[in-house]
């Protein structure tokens, strides 16, 4: 472990998060690679009492990470780029964005966003190569670069740099910033995405910890940041996604601060998340939610009960490689994502398949690891489960009927979504 603070250098000395080893949480496995051995790193997060910057360190190489072979492409969930659509209207509109203007969005992945600003001059920046092509198929301009201070000097100046949940996945974190006021116009702003640290610790979220996600920001931390790159965060927006997202506006120059910046710097201060204390809770009711879903799992295994996990999402993965759990507990995975389709979980190695295979095996309760799209999740369950129930070799499952129900809980039990399906009168 390097024990040094990422933003402010201090001695990294309190741990408060233990998940012990895991396999990067997105280095899906195929058939031939289960013969092998496969690769676990420390998964241990820790805050800096100086900044109080919650983070992990860079055990694998970040361009291992986001390689060639990256499997996440933003536009498989209708929910996320709902969400980018909206982004871009209001950003457009609110900048007064036009064809003399440029924009800039850094990890453009598979051009969800960009899409979205025809007419304007944009550029991504994306090093995957998998999601770069889909972005170029899009018509959008990408270099398959990472973004550092020296990529930033050869760009065009801005007048909006975008970066979604890229915050996390920099290692050099310091450079990033400072490469963000490079490419940034003197009038520029710069927004940011990144889901709240208050929520991860206050809902349980903590299985958004993984490799990718070096750093986990409250809004103190990241003015903090930003504030010693010359960068000055003067707004901020309250988000939904991902369980509770922030979205900061930030400028070379010191502009008026909003009564959202004031209203949730009070908020963090109130739950203590400008001190240590905020914190400690964090590793208890982490050991405390593995208790409870080993339990359930064994109590449905018991029952000879079939349950699967519907989103091969890297969320899932950190709970699955958390409370180890296989595939004897887990039948299989369902995803979207032809890139992830007959592809095996890292750690657990359960398989992927797609959403018709449910049809073959048809499961008595479902899981749903992402729980941050889990209203698109649902209806699509409904979907499948409504054409299983109209096809005559069916008939068997009793009555014609089949009942859906989940059971959501914003909690401090956990964050997570069930689907228990009842089948009429077998």
């Amino acid at each position: 472990m390097n024990n040094k603070c990422k933003n402010c250098g201090s001695i990294l000395k309190l741990k408060i998060a233990d998940l012990s080893f895991a396999p990067p949480s997105n280095s899906f496995l195929n058939k031939d690679d289960l013969q092998n051995a496969e690769s676990y790193y420390p998964l241990k997060v820790y805050l800096c009492q100086n900044c109080f910057l919650a983070q992990v360190d860079e055990y694998k190489n970040v361009k291992e990470i986001f390689s060639k072979n990256y499997v996440y492409f933003s536009s498989y969930s209708s929910t996320w780029v709902a969400h980018a659509k909206s982004y871009a209207e209001m950003i457009i509109k609110k900048l007064d964005l036009n064809k003399s203007s440029q924009v800039i969005e850094i990890a453009a992945n598979d051009g969800y966003l960009l899409q979205f600003f025809k007419g304007i001059p944009s550029i991504g920046i994306e090093p995957t190569s998998s999601t770069a092509k889909v972005a170029k198929s899009r018509g959008i301009e990408i270099i398959e670069k990472f973004f550092n201070k020296a990529l930033a000097s050869n760009l065009p100046k801005a007048d909006l740099i975008i970066g979604n949940n890229v915050l996390a996945h920099v290692p050099n974190i310091r450079d990033f910033v400072a490469g963000v006021r490079i490419a940034l116009k003197k009038d520029g702003v710069a927004n940011f995405e990144f889901p709240h640290i208050l929520n991860l610790i206050k809902y349980n979220q903590f299985d958004s910890i993984y490799h990718e996600h070096f750093y986990y920001y409250s809004l103190h931390s990241v003015i903090d940041l930003f504030k010693r790159e010359n960068l000055y965060i003067y707004d901020v927006d309250i988000l939904k996604t991902h369980g509770g997202s922030l979205r900061i506006y930030a400028s070379k120059n010191k502009k008026q601060i909003s009564k959202n910046i004031i209203n949730i710097l009070a908020l963090e201060k109130k739950y203590n998340l400008d001190n240590k204390d905020g914190y400690l809770s964090l590793e208890s009711n982490m050991q405390k939610i593995k208790i409870d879903f080993l339990s359930l799992l064994l109590k449905l295994k018991k029952n000879n009960k079939k349950v699967i996990a519907y989103g091969a999402a890297a969320k899932g993965n950190t709970l699955l490689n958390y409370c180890g759990i296989k595939d004897d507990l887990i039948a299989y995975a369902i995803d979207n994502s032809p890139h992830k389709q007959n592809l095996f979980l890292p750690g657990s190695h359960i398989e992927v398949k797609n959403k018709d295979f449910i049809k073959e095996q048809i499961p008595d309760y479902i899981w749903i690891p992402a729980w941050n799209i889990k209203d698109e999740i649902i209806k699509e369950v409904e979907s499948i489960f409504k054409a299983i129930l109209s096809n005559p070799k069916n008939s068997n499952m009793g009555g014609g009927s089949m009942q859906i129900y989940h059971h959501y809980s914003k909690s401090k039990n956990y964050h997570q979504t069930y689907h228990h399906i009842q089948r009429g009168a077998i």
